[in-house]
Protein backbone atom coordinates (compact mmCIF):
# COMPACT_ATOMS: atom_id res chain seq x y z
CA UNK A 1 0.00 0.00 0.00
CA UNK A 2 1.23 3.30 -0.93
CA UNK A 3 0.92 6.00 1.46
CA UNK A 4 2.23 9.33 1.98
CA UNK A 5 3.75 10.60 5.95
CA UNK A 6 2.81 13.73 7.43
CA UNK A 7 4.15 13.63 11.23
CA UNK A 8 2.83 15.98 13.76
CA UNK A 9 4.81 17.58 16.00
CA UNK A 10 7.93 16.29 17.91
CA UNK A 11 6.98 12.41 18.46
CA UNK A 12 4.69 12.23 15.00
CA UNK A 13 8.01 13.65 13.56
CA UNK A 14 10.34 11.23 15.17
CA UNK A 15 8.22 8.13 14.42
CA UNK A 16 7.65 9.33 10.87
CA UNK A 17 11.49 9.49 10.01
CA UNK A 18 12.20 6.17 12.17
CA UNK A 19 9.44 4.54 9.32
CA UNK A 20 11.52 6.06 6.59
CA UNK A 21 14.68 4.55 8.22
CA UNK A 22 13.38 0.81 8.56
CA UNK A 23 12.24 1.05 5.07
CA UNK A 24 15.88 1.57 4.09
CA UNK A 25 17.22 -0.96 6.31
CA UNK A 26 14.46 -3.55 5.28
CA UNK A 27 14.59 -2.61 1.77
CA UNK A 28 10.91 -2.43 1.96
CA UNK A 29 9.17 0.64 1.39
CA UNK A 30 5.20 2.11 1.23
CA UNK A 31 5.84 5.40 1.36
CA UNK A 32 9.22 5.65 -0.79
CA UNK A 33 10.03 8.54 1.51
CA UNK A 34 6.86 10.73 0.64
CA UNK A 35 6.46 12.30 3.91
CA UNK A 36 6.59 15.88 5.79
CA UNK A 37 6.82 16.39 9.32
CA UNK A 38 4.91 19.93 11.17
CA UNK A 39 5.73 21.74 13.73
CA UNK A 40 4.62 24.52 16.16
CA UNK A 41 7.15 26.68 17.87
CA UNK A 42 9.31 29.66 17.65
CA UNK A 43 12.61 27.52 16.03
CA UNK A 44 13.03 23.84 14.57
CA UNK A 45 13.53 21.47 17.55
CA UNK A 46 13.56 17.94 16.02
CA UNK A 47 16.39 16.68 14.32
CA UNK A 48 15.69 13.89 11.93
CA UNK A 49 17.83 11.91 9.86
CA UNK A 50 15.63 10.41 6.85
CA UNK A 51 13.14 13.64 6.47
CA UNK A 52 14.99 16.18 4.50
CA UNK A 53 15.07 19.57 5.56
CA UNK A 54 12.55 21.12 3.01
CA UNK A 55 10.21 18.80 3.96
CA UNK A 56 10.09 20.67 7.31
CA UNK A 57 7.21 22.59 7.62
CA UNK A 58 7.61 24.83 11.19
CA UNK A 59 4.25 26.95 11.80
CA UNK A 60 2.88 29.45 14.81
CA UNK A 61 7.04 30.64 14.89
CA UNK A 62 5.45 34.49 14.57
CA UNK A 63 2.24 33.73 16.84
CA UNK A 64 2.92 36.25 20.08
CA UNK A 65 1.11 33.22 22.54
CA UNK A 66 4.11 30.48 20.85
CA UNK A 67 6.88 30.14 23.32
CA UNK A 68 9.82 28.58 22.93
CA UNK A 69 8.84 25.16 22.67
CA UNK A 70 5.56 25.22 21.19
CA UNK A 71 1.87 25.71 22.57
CA UNK A 72 3.20 24.21 26.08
CA UNK A 73 0.45 22.12 26.11
CA UNK A 74 -2.60 23.59 25.04
CA UNK A 75 -4.55 21.81 22.03
CA UNK A 76 -7.14 25.22 21.33
CA UNK A 77 -3.77 27.25 20.19
CA UNK A 78 -2.29 24.49 18.30
CA UNK A 79 -5.68 24.23 16.29
CA UNK A 80 -5.61 28.07 15.80
CA UNK A 81 -2.29 28.55 15.16
CA UNK A 82 -2.71 25.41 12.21
CA UNK A 83 -5.84 26.74 10.82
CA UNK A 84 -4.32 30.72 10.66
CA UNK A 85 -1.20 28.56 9.07
CA UNK A 86 -3.36 27.08 6.40
CA UNK A 87 -2.12 28.41 3.22
CA UNK A 88 1.42 27.60 3.85
CA UNK A 89 0.59 24.22 5.26
CA UNK A 90 -1.18 24.14 1.98
CA UNK A 91 1.27 25.11 0.03
CA UNK A 92 3.42 22.45 2.07
CA UNK A 93 1.41 19.47 1.08
CA UNK A 94 1.64 20.14 -2.41
CA UNK A 95 5.13 18.43 -2.58
CA UNK A 96 3.65 15.55 -1.48
CA UNK A 97 2.45 13.23 -4.31
CA UNK A 98 -0.78 12.03 -2.65
CA UNK A 99 -2.70 11.48 -5.99
CA UNK A 100 -0.20 8.93 -6.85
CA UNK A 101 -0.81 7.23 -3.18
CA UNK A 102 -3.44 4.85 -2.12
CA UNK A 103 -3.88 7.66 0.79
CA UNK A 104 -1.79 9.64 4.05
CA UNK A 105 -0.72 8.52 6.90
CA UNK A 106 -0.91 11.43 9.59
CA UNK A 107 1.48 10.67 12.75
CA UNK A 108 0.16 12.16 16.11
CA UNK A 109 1.43 12.39 19.43
CA UNK A 110 -2.83 12.38 20.80
CA UNK A 111 -1.12 13.38 24.58
CA UNK A 112 0.54 16.89 23.20
CA UNK A 113 -0.84 19.84 23.01
CA UNK A 114 0.32 20.45 19.33
CA UNK A 115 -0.51 16.26 18.49
CA UNK A 116 -4.07 16.42 19.38
CA UNK A 117 -4.63 20.12 18.27
CA UNK A 118 -2.88 20.99 14.80
CA UNK A 119 -3.02 16.57 14.25
CA UNK A 120 -6.91 17.52 14.21
CA UNK A 121 -6.82 19.89 11.83
CA UNK A 122 -4.57 18.81 9.38
CA UNK A 123 -6.67 15.86 8.92
CA UNK A 124 -9.70 17.12 8.23
CA UNK A 125 -7.78 19.70 5.69
CA UNK A 126 -6.46 16.63 3.74
CA UNK A 127 -9.54 14.90 3.92
CA UNK A 128 -11.24 18.20 2.11
CA UNK A 129 -8.68 18.49 -0.23
CA UNK A 130 -7.74 15.08 -1.29
CA UNK A 131 -10.01 12.28 -2.51
CA UNK A 132 -7.59 9.89 -1.00
CA UNK A 133 -8.51 8.24 2.34
CA UNK A 134 -6.52 10.04 5.23
CA UNK A 135 -6.09 7.32 8.06
CA UNK A 136 -4.13 8.46 11.42
CA UNK A 137 -1.45 6.89 13.90
CA UNK A 138 -2.21 8.23 17.20
CA UNK A 139 0.30 7.57 19.93
CA UNK A 140 -1.58 7.32 23.77
CA UNK A 141 -0.02 9.21 26.33
CA UNK A 142 1.39 7.06 29.47
CA UNK A 143 -0.09 7.53 32.70
CA UNK A 144 2.66 9.55 34.22
CA UNK A 145 2.23 11.76 31.62
CA UNK A 146 -0.64 13.27 33.57
CA UNK A 147 -3.73 14.11 33.52
CA UNK A 148 -3.24 16.95 30.90
CA UNK A 149 -1.87 14.84 28.53
CA UNK A 150 -4.76 12.13 29.38
CA UNK A 151 -7.38 15.20 28.41
CA UNK A 152 -6.11 16.02 25.59
CA UNK A 153 -5.54 12.55 23.91
CA UNK A 154 -9.80 11.87 25.48
CA UNK A 155 -10.84 14.80 23.09
CA UNK A 156 -8.20 13.98 20.14
CA UNK A 157 -10.05 10.72 20.22
CA UNK A 158 -13.46 12.34 19.78
CA UNK A 159 -12.20 14.79 16.69
CA UNK A 160 -9.75 12.61 14.76
CA UNK A 161 -11.46 9.15 15.18
CA UNK A 162 -14.42 10.60 13.41
CA UNK A 163 -12.31 12.27 10.87
CA UNK A 164 -9.95 9.47 9.99
CA UNK A 165 -10.72 6.68 7.93
CA UNK A 166 -9.20 4.85 10.61
CA UNK A 167 -6.84 5.24 13.63
CA UNK A 168 -4.07 3.23 14.54
CA UNK A 169 -3.29 3.92 17.74
CA UNK A 170 -0.02 3.03 19.77
CA UNK A 171 -0.18 2.52 24.07
CA UNK A 172 2.71 4.57 25.41
CA UNK A 173 1.71 3.06 28.76
CA UNK A 174 2.46 -0.46 27.76
CA UNK A 175 5.32 0.25 26.01
CA UNK A 176 6.91 2.24 28.42
CA UNK A 177 6.90 -0.64 31.32
CA UNK A 178 9.42 -2.93 29.69
CA UNK A 179 11.53 -0.76 27.01
CA UNK A 180 12.51 2.68 26.32
CA UNK A 181 11.28 5.14 24.42
CA UNK A 182 13.49 4.90 21.20
CA UNK A 183 13.02 1.27 21.38
CA UNK A 184 8.88 1.65 21.37
CA UNK A 185 9.62 4.05 18.42
CA UNK A 186 11.75 1.37 16.86
CA UNK A 187 8.83 -1.69 17.32
CA UNK A 188 6.58 0.99 16.29
CA UNK A 189 8.21 1.70 12.81
CA UNK A 190 8.90 -2.33 12.28
CA UNK A 191 4.97 -3.30 12.61
CA UNK A 192 4.17 -0.17 10.20
CA UNK A 193 6.42 -1.09 7.69
CA UNK A 194 5.75 -4.95 7.82
CA UNK A 195 1.92 -4.56 7.44
CA UNK A 196 2.19 -1.61 4.84
CA UNK A 197 4.35 -2.79 2.63
CA UNK A 198 3.31 -6.27 2.04
CA UNK A 199 2.56 -6.80 -1.34
CA UNK A 200 6.15 -5.02 -2.18
CA UNK A 201 7.60 -8.47 -3.21
CA UNK A 202 10.44 -9.06 -5.58
CA UNK A 203 8.91 -9.61 -9.12
CA UNK A 204 10.95 -13.23 -9.26
CA UNK A 205 8.70 -14.18 -6.42
CA UNK A 206 4.86 -16.08 -7.02
CA UNK A 207 2.91 -14.89 -4.58
CA UNK A 208 -0.40 -17.52 -4.19
CA UNK A 209 -2.59 -15.04 -2.00
CA UNK A 210 -0.68 -12.29 -1.88
CA UNK A 211 -1.49 -9.18 0.52
CA UNK A 212 -2.21 -6.13 -1.11
CA UNK A 213 -3.71 -2.57 -0.68
CA UNK A 214 -7.46 -3.76 -1.62
CA UNK A 215 -7.04 -6.26 1.37
CA UNK A 216 -5.64 -3.14 3.78
CA UNK A 217 -8.21 -0.15 3.09
CA UNK A 218 -11.21 -3.60 2.87
CA UNK A 219 -9.94 -3.98 6.94
CA UNK A 220 -9.57 -0.26 7.24
CA UNK A 221 -13.21 0.40 5.88
CA UNK A 222 -15.22 0.37 9.49
CA UNK A 223 -12.89 3.00 10.58
CA UNK A 224 -12.80 3.33 14.45
CA UNK A 225 -9.27 2.30 16.20
CA UNK A 226 -6.68 -0.56 15.04
CA UNK A 227 -3.98 -2.34 16.68
CA UNK A 228 -1.63 -4.36 14.99
CA UNK A 229 0.28 -7.37 16.58
CA UNK A 230 3.45 -8.98 15.33
CA UNK A 231 5.80 -11.73 16.21
CA UNK A 232 9.00 -13.40 13.80
CA UNK A 233 11.29 -16.03 14.18
CA UNK A 234 14.57 -16.76 12.42
CA UNK A 235 14.62 -19.32 10.03
CA UNK A 236 17.44 -20.95 7.35
CA UNK A 237 17.90 -18.96 4.58
CA UNK A 238 18.22 -21.49 1.85
CA UNK A 239 14.63 -22.61 0.07
CA UNK A 240 13.85 -25.52 -1.73
CA UNK A 241 12.57 -23.54 -4.97
CA UNK A 242 9.68 -22.34 -6.54
CA UNK A 243 8.07 -25.22 -7.53
CA UNK A 244 8.45 -27.20 -4.48
CA UNK A 245 6.55 -24.24 -2.90
CA UNK A 246 3.26 -24.13 -5.43
CA UNK A 247 2.93 -27.99 -5.03
CA UNK A 248 1.37 -28.06 -1.73
CA UNK A 249 -0.97 -25.40 -2.56
CA UNK A 250 -2.30 -26.99 -5.68
CA UNK A 251 -2.49 -30.60 -4.25
CA UNK A 252 1.53 -31.91 -5.25
CA UNK A 253 3.79 -33.10 -2.96
CA UNK A 254 3.07 -35.43 0.35
CA UNK A 255 2.24 -33.93 4.19
CA UNK A 256 5.67 -34.60 5.35
CA UNK A 257 6.56 -34.41 8.87
CA UNK A 258 8.48 -31.49 8.44
CA UNK A 259 5.15 -29.67 6.65
CA UNK A 260 3.47 -30.55 9.55
CA UNK A 261 6.53 -28.69 11.71
CA UNK A 262 6.08 -25.88 9.79
CA UNK A 263 2.69 -25.15 9.58
CA UNK A 264 2.63 -25.36 13.59
CA UNK A 265 5.40 -22.59 13.74
CA UNK A 266 3.36 -20.39 11.13
CA UNK A 267 0.05 -21.23 13.89
CA UNK A 268 2.25 -20.20 16.73
CA UNK A 269 3.78 -17.29 15.04
CA UNK A 270 0.05 -15.78 14.16
CA UNK A 271 -0.74 -16.57 17.81
CA UNK A 272 1.87 -14.86 19.54
CA UNK A 273 1.30 -12.15 17.51
CA UNK A 274 -1.84 -11.62 18.30
CA UNK A 275 -2.12 -12.13 22.40
CA UNK A 276 1.30 -10.30 23.18
CA UNK A 277 2.32 -7.13 22.32
CA UNK A 278 -0.04 -5.54 20.46
CA UNK A 279 0.53 -1.60 20.04
CA UNK A 280 -2.64 -1.27 22.07
CA UNK A 281 -3.60 -4.09 24.17
CA UNK A 282 -7.25 -4.81 23.33
CA UNK A 283 -9.90 -7.99 23.30
CA UNK A 284 -8.98 -9.58 20.34
CA UNK A 285 -13.20 -10.86 20.24
CA UNK A 286 -14.32 -6.99 19.99
CA UNK A 287 -12.58 -6.17 16.05
CA UNK A 288 -14.63 -6.26 13.63
CA UNK A 289 -12.19 -7.18 10.84
CA UNK A 290 -8.61 -8.36 11.02
CA UNK A 291 -6.04 -9.06 8.84
CA UNK A 292 -3.45 -11.20 9.15
CA UNK A 293 -0.52 -11.72 6.66
CA UNK A 294 2.26 -13.43 6.74
CA UNK A 295 6.25 -12.89 5.65
CA UNK A 296 9.39 -14.67 4.92
CA UNK A 297 11.35 -17.06 2.65
CA UNK A 298 8.36 -18.55 0.49
CA UNK A 299 9.88 -22.15 1.64
CA UNK A 300 8.24 -21.14 5.29
CA UNK A 301 5.09 -19.91 3.98
CA UNK A 302 3.33 -23.29 5.35
CA UNK A 303 0.05 -23.21 3.42
CA UNK A 304 -1.33 -25.54 6.10
CA UNK A 305 -0.08 -22.99 8.87
CA UNK A 306 -1.84 -20.61 7.37
CA UNK A 307 -5.03 -21.91 6.70
CA UNK A 308 -5.32 -23.09 10.02
CA UNK A 309 -4.23 -19.42 11.74
CA UNK A 310 -6.92 -17.90 9.61
CA UNK A 311 -9.58 -20.36 11.05
CA UNK A 312 -8.09 -19.58 14.46
CA UNK A 313 -8.09 -15.65 14.29
CA UNK A 314 -11.41 -16.22 13.08
CA UNK A 315 -12.52 -18.03 16.33
CA UNK A 316 -10.76 -15.67 18.47
CA UNK A 317 -11.93 -12.70 16.66
CA UNK A 318 -15.33 -14.31 16.45
CA UNK A 319 -16.06 -12.70 12.91
CA UNK A 320 -15.28 -13.91 9.19
CA UNK A 321 -14.32 -11.02 8.19
CA UNK A 322 -10.86 -12.19 7.74
CA UNK A 323 -8.69 -11.51 5.18
CA UNK A 324 -5.23 -12.97 4.79
CA UNK A 325 -2.15 -12.92 2.45
CA UNK A 326 1.30 -14.07 2.28
CA UNK A 327 4.40 -11.39 1.17
CA UNK A 328 7.26 -13.98 0.03
CA UNK A 329 10.82 -12.49 0.39
CA UNK A 330 13.49 -14.86 -0.95
CA UNK A 331 16.19 -13.77 1.09
CA UNK A 332 15.05 -13.14 4.53
CA UNK A 333 16.13 -15.08 7.18
CA UNK A 334 13.43 -14.21 9.35
CA UNK A 335 9.64 -15.18 9.06
CA UNK A 336 7.13 -12.57 10.08
CA UNK A 337 3.41 -12.58 10.94
CA UNK A 338 1.47 -8.87 11.20
CA UNK A 339 -2.22 -9.05 12.46
CA UNK A 340 -4.20 -5.99 12.25
CA UNK A 341 -7.18 -5.60 14.32
CA UNK A 342 -9.79 -3.16 13.15
CA UNK A 343 -12.45 -0.91 14.75
CA UNK A 344 -12.07 -2.85 18.13
CA UNK A 345 -14.10 -1.28 21.07
CA UNK A 346 -12.90 -3.56 24.20
CA UNK A 347 -10.04 -1.34 24.99
CA UNK A 348 -9.23 -1.03 28.68
CA UNK A 349 -6.46 1.27 28.34
CA UNK A 350 -8.90 3.73 26.72
CA UNK A 351 -11.35 3.32 29.42
CA UNK A 352 -8.47 4.08 31.80
CA UNK A 353 -7.27 7.16 29.54
CA UNK A 354 -10.67 8.61 29.57
CA UNK A 355 -11.24 8.41 33.40
CA UNK A 356 -7.74 9.96 34.12
CA UNK A 357 -8.95 12.69 31.54
CA UNK A 358 -12.33 13.27 33.33
CA UNK A 359 -10.72 13.21 37.00
CA UNK A 360 -8.12 15.76 35.62
CA UNK A 361 -11.34 17.82 34.37
CA UNK A 362 -12.93 17.84 37.85
CA UNK A 363 -9.77 18.75 39.95
CA UNK A 364 -9.16 21.47 37.57
CA UNK A 365 -12.89 22.63 37.50
CA UNK A 366 -13.44 22.64 41.49
CA UNK A 367 -9.55 24.56 41.17
CA UNK A 368 -11.11 27.22 39.04
CA UNK A 369 -14.00 27.59 41.20
CA UNK A 370 -12.46 28.02 45.23
CA UNK A 371 -10.05 30.39 42.97
CA UNK A 372 -12.73 32.70 41.98
CA UNK A 373 -14.58 32.64 45.02
CA UNK A 374 -11.60 33.92 46.89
Amino acid sequence: MNLALVGVGETGSRIVDRIIETEAETGRSFSQGDALVCEISQTATVELNAVPEERHVLIGDTHQQIIEHGVDGDPDLAAEVTRADLPEIRRAFDSLSIQEADGVLVVTDLGSGTGSGAGSVLIEELQATHDEPVYALGVLPAESDGGGSALNAARALRSIVPAAENMITFDHETWRKDEDGEYAIDALATRVVTLFAAGEFDSSTVAENAADSSDLIRTFAPGGLSSIGYASTDVESDTPGLLARLLPWFGGGSDSEDDTTDAAKVKALVRQATGARLTMPCEVSSAERALVVLSGPPSELSRRGFESARQWLEQEADTVEILAGDDPREQSTTLEAVVLLSNVTDVPRIDALQSQAVDHKHAADETAAADDAE
